[in-house]
């Protein structure tokens, strides 16, 4: 119940704040430096440092054949040094103050603490045998022709409960690449199947800080908001299982070892997923089972009590980059949001909008046009829901399908965008590169195009 509260704190907060209309000039004062700044004309030259790293991941990549020759986090902090060239009018002193506020805010750093204390969990885990004796019960219970689909559906119902799609992925990542090893089913499928179940619940869930910032833009009820996004996004839930099972269906993978496990190594990962499927606050449930798997790993001889401190802290270690990675796009973000770049965004599509179905259109565009900027749906959600609350308004959509659009389209973008949170932490804790992943995320797709297909085929109400 407290990290509702908080969610609901930081909408109101953040939705509150007024938004610069396209084109529109206004004097601010840095709260940092008290100099005081005008924030120009929307400029499409305020998104170079993100086509910069696309540019360099890919383009390196595709050179070399090899995605892994330029790391991330490389191509994250050139991408930076080209944000700090923007607007060179600016003192550059000011610009760092303007990126380290960015990377300060409240959504990103509880995002960094979520990776910290899923990291330790996952290190307390694997060490007490968690992993190995959770797959193997699975495989023990469940064909392997079933498993990815079973991915799937666990992961909409944890992340559905827990509201947060990256708590959902640490969870089940180690799950995942452990199937794979004993099924022989390829890594980047059964991960596939994990964030597109993450992605699911982050769009959906009552207390995910997306369904909270989408309402509360757009004023409606989430229980209204949460119906009408699920009608929408449930055809493309069924589809996805049917696409994973279809995949396995056929395939005659051996399991050449015998499927030994032990119930008290799976512990730790049953409180984890009870603790999510009954919505009890992320920080607690991650907390709780590092705790267990540590008293599990103690008591089975897994590793002695003066490890303790050393297997937690290399599970917090292998998140130090994504972590880092984290702050760094936020930082990007605020510098790419000063000069321009979020204002020339908006401007473009809201000059094109004509009527209630174009409205919807141009919803559904302009956060995802937000999303791809920012790599952070809730971020893109809490930009883009004033303006989209005046199209809405101007045009007679209702406020729970002009929500559903927000939340819908904002959670396509981050589940598919190779540099968003959600994928770069499945590709770390996986040894992928987020680009072997993305052929395989069918959920955000099919859930793009149902929702594209009701914007078309509603019946409309003449007025």
């Amino acid at each position: 119940m407290a990290i509702f509260n908080y969610y609901i704190i930081l909408a109101c907060r953040l939705s509150s704040e007024p938004l610069r209309a396209a084109g529109a000039q206004v004097t601010i004062e840095d709260r940092q430096t008290g100099v005081e700044t005008v924030n120009k004309k929307g400029n499409p030259l305020a998104l170079l440092p993100i086509g910069v790293f696309l540019a360099l991941f890919v383009g390196v990549g595709v050179a070399s054949g090899d995605f892994y020759v330029m790391p991330a986090v490389v191509g994250f902090v050139i991408a930076f040094a080209v944000a700090l060239c923007l607007n060179p009018k600016r003192k550059l002193s000011d610009k760092l103050a303007v990126a380290a506020r960015s990377m300060g805010e409240e959504n990103i750093m509880t995002m960094c603490l979520i990776f910290i204390l899923a990291g330790g969990f996952s290190g307390a885990v694997s060490a007490a045998g968690g992993v190995e004796s959770t797959v193997n019960l699975g495989l023990s219970v469940l064909p392997a022709r079933f498993a990815v689909a079973g991915l799937f559906v666990i992961g909409c119902f944890i992340s559905l409960s827990m509201g947060t799609s990256m708590g959902t992925i640490a969870a089940l990542a180690p799950i995942a690449a452990g199937i794979s090893e004993k099924t022989g089913i390829e890594m980047a499928i059964c991960i596939a199947a994990v964030v597109c179940g993450a992605m699911f619940g982050d769009n959906l869930s009552m207390i995910s800080d997306t369904t909270i910032a989408a309402a509360r833009t757009q004023g409606c009820d989430m229980r209204d908001k949460f119906t009408e996004n699920f009608l929408i996004v449930l055809p493309a839930a069924v589809i996805t299982v049917g696409i994973f099972l279809a995949l396995t269906w056929n395939s005659s993978f051996e399991l050449r070892e015998e499927l030994t496990f032990n119930l008290w190594r799976v512990l730790p990962y049953l409180v984890i997923l009870v603790g999510a499927l009954v919505g009890v606050n992320v920080f607690v449930v991650l907390l709780s089972g590092t705790a267990l798997a540590l008293v599990v790993g103690i008591a089975t001889g897994a590793f002695a009590l003066a490890e303790c401190f050393q297997v937690v802290a290399g599970g917090i270690e292998s998140m130090y980059e994504i972590t880092v990675i984290s702050m760094l796009v936020a930082g990007i973000v605020g510098l790419v949001r000063e000069a321009g770049g979020i204002d020339w965004i908006m401007g473009l599509i809201r000059r094109r909008v004509r009527s209630e179905r174009g409205a919807e259109f141009g919803v559904a565009a302009l956060v995802s046009a937000v999303d791809v900027a920012t790599a952070n749906n809730t971020v893109a959600i809490v930009i883009a829901g004033p303006i989209a609350k005046e199209i809405s308004d101007e045009f007679h959509v209702e406020p729970k399908r002009t929500a559903s659009l927000l939340d819908i389209f904002a959670s396509v973008w981050q589940g598919v965008i190779p540099y968003g949170a959600q994928l770069l932490s499945a590709a770390e804790l996986t040894a992928l590169t987020p680009f072997a992943i993305i052929p395989y995320l069918f959920y955000p797709l099919l859930m793009a195009l149902s929702s594209v297909g009701f914007i078309l085929l509603r019946k409309r109400t003449p007025r």
